[in-house]
């Protein structure tokens, strides 16, 4: 009898640490105007997720970011944008300077929020998720520099992390977007 307790006990563990494991959908984040942006709203689209900064060498994937929304933001896909000056300084504005610079420089219209970290001691909630296996329940994925690109399927699931250099336009990228 007390065999069969142990187990029911082992099995109720379990489905209660999976049962508490966060949901993309979980996180309420600051869009770039200081509004609240529940990551919920975003249920059955995909999502990618790029932290940004405006004086880096690959700063101008924002033209081919905003290339990907104008092409597929109207059906069931958004970029999500997190101003980050984790590597080299290289997003040192406001959040009101980066506004300007990304409409101005590149016609942004994709949602951008709030100046974050991505990594560290003060790594946004968000990102602690994206980037931790024990959070996501998929993979550890280190940012390792300005543009790199987290998928979210339709339910809030971590797909993958997508290399910085790799374009926003790439194929793989694409193939994902368009694998319905």
């Amino acid at each position: 009898m007390s065999k069969i307790v142990f187990i029911f006990m082992g099995v109720l563990l379990s489905v209660t640490v999976v049962g508490q494991q966060k949901s993309f959908y979980d996180f309420t984040v600051k869009t770039i105007d200081g509004e609240d942006f529940p990551l919920s709203g975003l249920k059955g689209k995909k999502v990618m997720v790029v932290n940004v900064a405006s004086k880096c060498g690959l700063t101008p994937q924002y033209e081919q970011l905003q290339a990907l929304y104008a092409k597929y933001g109207k059906e069931n896909f958004v970029i999500i944008g997190f101003p980050a000056n984790n590597f080299r300084g290289q997003e040192p504005g406001t959040n009101e300077e980066i506004q300007a610079f990304c409409s101005t420089t590149y016609g942004v219209d994709f949602p951008m929020m709030s100046k974050i970290s991505v990594k560290g001691d003060d790594i946004h909630p968000l990102y602690k998720w994206l980037t931790s296996k024990s959070e996501n329940g998929k993979e550890d994925a280190e940012v390792s520099w300005n543009f790199q690109k987290f998928l979210i399927d339709e339910n809030g699931n971590w797909i993958r992390s997508i290399d910085p250099r790799t374009t926003p336009l790439s194929e793989e990228i694409i193939s994902w977007i368009e694998n319905k």
